[in-house]
This record gives structure tokens, C-alpha cells and sequence, in this order.
């Protein structure tokens, strides 16, 4: 007896239905995957899409130094206080001073100055770059000890936290300006790691890079010497998408609001395979057991007498 194979416009509607019914619960399944909306313990993986959200309500508080201090040395501790999670930008006359991860309600960083009044300002901005209120206004004088030097050399970059995966190179443009070349520059990554050394006849941008080697949330510190001995710094957070360790660079253990996990958009996405594992075999089966149901069909009709394409 020849293998039944559907010729009418009834059979192949009753088997656009099965593969439709099979695809959509197929759809269905592989959307459902809680895999696909968290987290794996081995790997990072890659969310696409915007969440909205209102920006901080909360904005941070300088503490140290105190208005009207004066300093002949550079660079300077600043800290306060601020909401847990956040980043902290701090700006000189409107000028990208350092950044840091906010983390137990503190912040503190290391800047250096303008010649003359420094008006600083510390602004907590959230995972979508989202600024809060401006912090205290906190105003100190720099006095450049040494007489007749020239405009001192300065450092500043138009991002305060970049990221990469691990194993991948992280590139961070940096701007000098000011003092007299040629320029060392002193890169610290925070990883333990002997800091990068590099020199840089002019004033301009230069691209310094690293890899890391793990996850983390790290401190970056930029120094930059001209040939008059008068040094810059800038301090900045850079990231190592993934799962995070049980202790920090430093060694010191995470904090209890970590969640273990630090990401910057990177691109990398995991595609999830084991629900097709699942409904694969379904579709199979469904076509299956859909051929079979048609060949009951036609032995009835037969059985009755009926021509087996009586529904035509």
C-alpha cells in the first residue's frame, strides 16, 4: 500500500494548522526562557533594549575638603557621601575632574586643581547616564609653588567609565593640555597589574588600553607629567563585563549590595539552545501524530463506504 502524502486543499489546511499551532508553542517556549532574562554563572550575557526610568532623586554631598581651604600640592582626597550604586562625576569650574563607584553611601577620589580658585561639584548619575542634583559647591585655591612655570599641564576625558569583557582590549581616549612636552604618562588600571608607562610629545588626545584579565569594577588612575615636573591626574571606573568574584581587585571581599555582577553594554549575547532541545521532538511528534490522524480519517471513510476526499 502507498504512503498517504495530502493532495487536498482540507488536508493541507488541517497541516498548515499543526505547523502553525507547533511554531507558535515553539515561540512561545523559547520566550519564556528564564535563561534568556538573567544571568548564567559562566557567562555574560548580552541584553538589548532601553528601560526607562526617572533619574536620580538624590545627589551626593562633598564633605571633604571644606570651602576656602587652600593647597600647594596636587592631587587632593575628595569625599562625601552618596546614594549606594551610583557613579560620582566631580567637576572643577565645569571642568571633568575623576569619577567613582559610589558603594556603602561614601565616595572619595583623588583630583588635582586649576591654578587659583577651584570650584567643585560633585553629580551622581545613574546606569542610563542619567544625572541627579548637583551636590554642595565647595570652593578651594591652588597655589602653584612654583613662580613664573606657565599654565600647568592638565588631563581630562570625555568619559568617566568605560567597559569591555574580559580577555578584550579597553580603550580609553584621554585629552592633555596645557605644560610643555614631551609628556609621560603613568596608567594605573587597579588591577594589581604594573602600570603602563607611555610618552606623548604634544598636547592632544591619546588612546591608552588595557585588558583585563577578570571581572570587576575597577579604579583607574591617569597621571601625566610635562617636562617641567608639574603632574596632572584623573581618576576614572573601568568595567570587566561579567560575573563578578567573591573579592574585589584588592582583595578585599565584595559588599553586601553588590549583586555580583557588573555590565556595561558590550555587545556579547548567548544564544539559548536548550529549549529547542525540548520542542524540537514536539514538532516532530506533532507531524506525526497529524499523519496518523489523517489515515484513521480515510480508513473510516473507506470502511463506510465514503470516497476519502468526500469533504471537497
Amino acid at each position: 500500500m502507498r504512503k498517504y502524502i495530502p493532495q487536498t486543499w482540507q488536508d493541507m489546511k488541517r497541516l498548515a494548522l499543526i505547523v502553525s499551532f507547533s511554531i507558535a508553542t515553539f515561540f512561545l517556549v523559547l520566550g519564556a526562557s528564564p535563561t534568556s532574562a538573567q544571568t548564567s554563572q559562566s557567562e555574560s550575557v548580552g541584553l538589548t533594549g532601553t528601560i526607562s526610568a526617572p533619574p536620580p532623586t538624590q545627589g551626593a554631598t562633598i564633605t571633604i575638603p571644606s570651602s576656602g581651604q587652600s593647597f600647594t600640592d596636587v592631587p587632593i582626597p575628595v569625599r562625601g557621601l552618596c546614594p549606594t550604586g551610583l557613579l560620582v562625576k566631580l567637576f572643577k569650574n565645569n571642568v571633568f575632574a575623576g569619577s567613582v563607584q559610589c558603594t556603602n553611601g561614601t565616595f572619595e577620589l583623588s583630583i588635582d586643581l586649576f591654578t587659583g580658585t577651584n570650584e567643585l561639584i560633585a553629580r551622581v548619575y545613574d546606569d542610563l547616564d542619567q544625572p541627579g542634583p548637583d551636590s554642595n559647591t565647595v570652593n578651594v585655591e591652588f597655589v602653584d609653588p612654583r613662580k613664573g612655570a606657565g599654565t600647568r599641564v592638565s588631563v581630562t576625558s570625555n568619559f568617566a567609565k568605560r567597559g569591555a569583557n574580559p580577555g578584550q582590549t579597553l580603550t580609553w581616549p584621554i585629552i592633555i593640555s596645557g605644560g610643555s612636552g614631551p609628556y609621560a604618562i603613568s596608567v594605573d588600571w587597579g588591577d594589581g597589574k604594573s602600570p603602563d608607562l607611555l610618552s606623548q610629545p604634544f598636547p592632544g588626545t591619546l588612546d591608552v588600553k588595557h585588558v583585563y584579565d577578570a571581572a570587576g569594577v575597577y579604579n583607574i588612575v591617569i597621571k601625566v607629567s610635562d617636562s617641567n615636573g608639574a603632574a596632572a591626574f584623573l581618576q576614572v571606573v573601568g568595567i570587566a563585563n561579567g560575573p563578578l568574584s567573591q573579592t574585589n581587585a584588592d582583595g578585599s571581599p565584595l559588599n553586601s549590595e553588590d549583586n555580583g555582577v557588573a555590565f556595561v553594554a558590550s555587545g556579547k549575547t548567548t544564544i539559548v539552545w536548550w529549549p529547542a532541545t525540548i520542542t524540537v521532538p514536539f514538532i516532530i511528534s506533532t507531524f506525526w501524530l497529524g499523519k496518523r490522524y489523517m489515515l484513521r480519517v480515510m480508513k473510516k471513510r473507506i470502511e463506510r463506504g465514503e470516497h476519502p476526499f468526500s469533504d471537497i
